[in-house]
C-alpha cells in the first residue's frame, strides 16, 4: 500500500482528515526509520509526542474535573495518571490498528517493535499533537474523548485492577495475603509473553497473560474482580 492510501486509511479509521497529510506521516514516523534514512531528528515523531502529551493532559484534566465534582486532588491526579498511562494509551490505540500505520527502521521492526507498547503509545500521543496543529484544540479534543475518554468507567476497572482487587480483598478479609505468580514465559526474546495467576491466601483468583509482568498481572487482577463481582451478584461475566 502506497503511504497517500494508508494515511487515508488512517484518516477514516480515526474520523479526522488532514489538511497537511505531512504532520500524520511524522506523528507516525520513528526515531529508528529516520536514523537508518540518516534524516533530521526533527523528522521524527518525538516533538509532535512531546506536544500531544501536554494536550492529552489538559484535556484529560478537563474531563475529570467535571465528571468526578467531588472527588479530591489527590484522586484526580490518581485517575489521570491510569489514563494518560503507557497501557492505557497502548490499549486505546489498538482500538483502530494504530501499529500498523507506524513507519519503523528495519531492525526496530525485526525486533518487534510494532507491537511494543511504548511506541504504539508514543504515536498515538503524536498524533494528538498533528491533530491539534492542523485542526485546533477542538478536533484535538473531540479525538481524545472518542478514542481515550470513552468507556472510562471500564477501562477504570481494568487500569487500576490491581489496586481495585486489593481494596475488595481488604474489605472482605482484612488480614488476607494477596500474591501474584509467574507461571510460564513464552515466545522470542523481542517478544516475550508472560502467564502470572493471582493468590489469595494461597488460593487461585484469577489468570492473565501479557507482553510485559506488569500487563499480565493487571490482566490476572481484572478476571479475579470480575469472579468477584459475579459472586456479588452484579452483571459480570466470570471468565
Amino acid at each position: 500500500m502506497d503511504r497517500k492510501k494508508q494515511w487515508e486509511e488512517l484518516e477514516r479509521a480515526t474520523g479526522y482528515i488532514f489538511q497537511d497529510p505531512s504532520l500524520l506521516e511524522r506523528a507516525m514516523t520513528h526515531s529508528s526509520y529516520i536514523n537508518e534514512h540518516h534524516m533530521l531528528k526533527t523528522d521524527c515523531n518525538e516533538r509532535l509526542e512531546f506536544l500531544g502529551d501536554a494536550v492529552l493532559e489538559i484535556v484529560t484534566s478537563e474531563y475529570l474535573y467535571f465528571h468526578y465534582p467531588t472527588e479530591n486532588e489527590g484522586r484526580l491526579t490518581r485517575l489521570r495518571a491510569s489514563i494518560v498511562c503507557e497501557p492505557t494509551l497502548d490499549f486505546c490505540a489498538r482500538a483502530f490498528d494504530l501499529q500498523r500505520f507506524l513507519i519503523l527502521g528495519r531492525g526496530e521492526e525485526a525486533t518487534g517493535g510494532r507491537s511494543r507498547a511504548s511506541l504504539i503509545s508514543d504515536a498515538l500521543e503524536a498524533l494528538i499533537g498533528a491533530i491539534y496543529l492542523d485542526g485546533g484544540f477542538a478536533n484535538a479534543k473531540e479525538f481524545i474523548h472518542r478514542f481515550i475518554l470513552n468507556d472510562l468507567e471500564h477501562k477504570k476497572l481494568f487500569f487500576d485492577s490491581k489496586t481495585i482487587l486489593q481494596e475488595m480483598v481488604q474489605k472482605e478479609d482484612g488480614s488476607g495475603h494477596l500474591a501474584y505468580e509467574l507461571i510460564e514465559e513464552s515466545g522470542p526474546a523481542h517478544d516475550r509473553l508472560f502467564l502470572v495467576r493471582v493468590l489469595f491466601d494461597g488460593g487461585e483468583m484469577g489468570r492473565g497473560s501479557g507482553h510485559t509482568k506488569k500487563a499480565a498481572e493487571q490482566q490476572a487482577a481484572y478476571q479475579a474482580i470480575l469472579c468477584l463481582r459475579k459472586k456479588q451478584g452484579l452483571d459480570q461475566t466470570c471468565i
